[in-house]
């Protein structure tokens, strides 16, 4: 039976289940170590079908082997990032790293994570919407990298053409289930209320730096400028969303003269207040969300004719009614999965036998050519030719049969006894040889 099944694919998994964010950043990885991971599963005897995927809440590596390459992979990893995590050497031992943050899944457990990963059931935010794309990009990589065989690419397939039919069977993918999608959408629902509508970023950590990336390519605002204590920080981001940063000191100004101002400073007290606002009256609506906690713009500046302030619990409102529209649709998308693996655990089935379909075509075929070739100088050409044709719609109806059996023993899980039974009656392993 062959190795590339379902049975030899292995997954090494970390996710914010069960490591930190400050561990999770030690074995993040970019683009190029991705690729080097590949390049090292690559050489490995009997490893095929690689994948890594790396994210903000996770870092999993997929590869298909008949054995465990757990610890050449850790010792690699470990090697590659050269970290210290949480005050454990990993380089130096990274069986302890490995039993205690990363697990290991193999055969249907590890495909059906990757479904489950895939689709957002195991996002920290049920139904993320990032994440399938994220897959889309790793699997793009192992294409072009050539570490992507048969079996991952049906495989990913089958999970995109799941995602689609959920996304348009179900509301598990519909709806802003996440603070800074919230946001976005807000934003855009108060952009339609002004002509060429410019954007103010104030603010970029880990939730400003979310609107900032998910704005980006929004046809719904003219404008983003993204402004932060450290001018760099606003700098780079600004340059990798297409955005223009803005230096601090001329924040008031920015404020001013914005239309939509998102904050999620990290203060005390309040950076904008009615006290220090350069402006009193306003002609036109402008329009504050305040994202952090404590607020960082005070309830007072609604005072201010024209004026209106959003703050984080009317933005989770919305999270909060779109998160349980998706949890209440669970149930519906776990039985489109459960649908999708049965057919892809069909597949892999009918491809472990595949080989030997293979192999009793052959032998059948040899004892055709053996059995022409005796009568070949008694015929003439049109003879031949008839011959060619009844033997070979012959040999076609014979194996017809088995192949139909061999396939519906795979699918009841007994192919094991009819493979046995073929190989004797037509001595099938000596094809190997």
């Amino acid at each position: 039976m062959s190795n590339n099944t379902s049975q030899s694919f292995k997954a090494l998994v970390l996710s914010y289940k069960k490591a930190s964010v400050a561990l999770r950043e030690q074995v993040a990885l970019n683009h190029e170590e991705c690729k080097e991971i590949l390049q090292f599963l690559k050489n490995l005897a009997d490893c095929n079908d690689m994948l890594v995927v790396s994210t903000c809440n996770r870092t999993e590596i997929y590869y298909n082997a008949p054995k465990s390459y757990q610890t050449e992979i850790l010792d690699f990893l470990c090697n590659l990032k050269q970290t210290n995590a949480q005050g454990l050497d990993i380089s130096a031992n990274s069986t302890t790293f490995f039993t205690q943050y990363f697990q290991e899944l193999e055969g249907n457990d590890a495909v059906k994570h990757l479904f489950r990963v895939s689709l957002g059931l195991e996002s920290q935010v049920v139904g993320d919407l990032q994440i399938i794309n994220q897959i889309k990009q790793s699997y793009q990589l192992s294409a072009d990298e050539q570490t992507a065989g048969h079996f991952l690419h049906r495989l990913l397939h089958t999970i995109f053409f799941t995602n689609k039919r959920i996304v348009q069977e179900t509301p598990f993918r519909s709806g802003t289930a996440s603070t800074s999608y919230a946001s976005v959408h807000l934003i855009e629902e108060l952009a339609l209320e002004t002509q060429n509508p410019k954007v103010l970023i104030l603010g970029v950590g880990e939730i400003g730096a979310d609107v900032c990336r998910n704005l980006k390519g929004n046809n719904a605002v003219e404008e983003v400028l993204v402004c932060n204590r450290t001018f760099e920080k606003a700098q780079n981001l600004a340059q990798e969303c297409g955005f223009k940063a803005i230096p601090f000191e001329n924040v008031h100004k920015a404020i001013k003269e914005a239309d939509i101002i998102v904050s999620s400073l990290q203060m005390d007290s309040p950076f904008i207040t009615k006290e220090n606002s350069l402006f009193s009256q306003l002609w036109s609506y402008k329009y504050f969300i305040d994202l952090a906690m404590p607020r960082s713009i005070s309830p007072d500046m609604e005072d201010i004719s024209g004026v209106l302030v959003y703050n984080i619990d009317q933005i989770n409102v919305k999270v909060n009614e779109a998160q349980q529209k998706r949890l209440a649709c669970i149930p519906q998308v776990e039985a489109i999965m459960d649908e999708a693996l049965k057919d892809f655990f069909d597949w892999t089935k009918e491809m472990e036998i595949s080989p030997i379909i293979q192999k009793l075509k052959q032998a059948l075929e040899q004892i055709r050519q053996e059995e022409m070739a005796k009568y070949a100088k008694k015929l003439n050409e049109e003879e031949t030719q008839k011959m060619e044709q009844i033997t070979k719609s012959m040999m076609q109806k014979i194996i017809k049969l088995p192949t139909l059996q061999l396939k519906a023993a795979c699918k009841r899980g007994e192919a094991e006894t009819l493979v046995d039974v073929l190989n004797d009656l037509f001595n099938l392993n000596m094809q190997e040889k």
